[in-house]
């Protein structure tokens, strides 16, 4: 367990019920952190019929264990509206030490070969997941510098910003660009006592495999049955044998703002299940 008491964190992409996003927000507040959850709508996947709210749900998952919560709708790929949600946060919680970007576009009709990949959606995929990054990271780390108290920020690329691959082109695209991304500002940050990592997580079990499931499965295959080949397909090709739950991004998550990875700062680590071990 790590020691984040009196610590305020940001998580963006907080809202789905099975997603990464509620998995390190939830982590990080039993570990001792008040967070402020995030997503461009308070309840991103209204069409599920389980009966879950969103973020006011995650916001009373961490108030449960005692600590402080809000959440806050934003498009973090709006310069103004990322803006308007850090100025909310620091009024109602002071201060922020840990930011993580979790926020990404929502998959679909970008997962197609580049030769039918229409530029709307390529924008739409950089919009979100480069920008709307480094949005959220200047506003913050701009924060970080003036207190003077250090920061731990972490970004969420993927082992797509590692390796391509063919109808991911968009995808992996932006999540090589956020390691980019990553390293140049840690190397900026690092006089300020702020560490900047990047996660980079194999398929993980989520609402999000839905989408992809729709946008890849051949036409004489429901998305329902392709989405659980490909959680299948994933755990049987994995050493640890299994697809990767949001808990694990979290875990790692969570160690990245602590103490224990103060002298660890522009890396980019696979949370692959052995996939991949670079």
């Amino acid at each position: 367990m790590y020691n984040l008491n009196g610590k305020v964190a940001l998580v963006t992409g907080a809202g789905g019920e099975h997603g990464i996003g509620r998995a390190i927000a939830t982590r990080l507040a039993r570990e001792g952190a008040d967070v402020i959850v995030n997503d461009v709508t308070a309840r991103p996947y209204a069409e599920s019929q389980s009966g879950w709210r969103g973020l006011p749900d995650v916001v009373h998952e961490i108030e449960a264990t005692g600590r402080r919560a809000t959440g806050i709708v934003a498009d973090v790929s709006d310069a103004n509206q990322v803006k308007q949600m850090v100025q909310q946060a620091l009024e109602q919680f002071g201060h922020i030490d840990i930011l993580v970007n979790n926020a990404g576009s929502r998959p679909g009709r970008d997962r197609v070969a580049v030769v039918n990949l229409d530029e709307k959606d390529w924008d739409l995929v950089q919009r979100v997941n480069v920008k709307g990054t480094f949005l959220c990271c200047r506003s913050i780390a701009r924060h970080m510098i003036d207190r003077g108290q250090g920061g731990k920020i972490v970004n969420m690329s993927s082992t797509s910003g590692k390796q391509g691959s063919a109808c991911y082109a968009a995808y992996c695209a932006s999540k090589f660009a956020v390691i980019g991304f990553t390293q140049s500002l840690a190397l900026e940050l690092a006089p300020h006592r702020i560490n900047v990592n990047a996660i980079c997580p194999t398929l993980v079990d989520t609402e999000r495999v839905d989408y992809i499931a729709a946008a890849l499965a051949p036409k004489d295959v429901s998305a329902q049955a392709y989405r659980a080949e490909m959680i299948q397909r994933v755990g049987s090709v994995t050493p640890l044998g299994r697809v990767a739950q949001g808990t694990d991004v979290a875990k790692m998550a969570a160690f990245l703002a602590s103490s224990e990875s103060d002298y660890l700062t522009g890396l980019a680590l696979s949370v692959a299940g052995g996939s991949q071990m670079h």
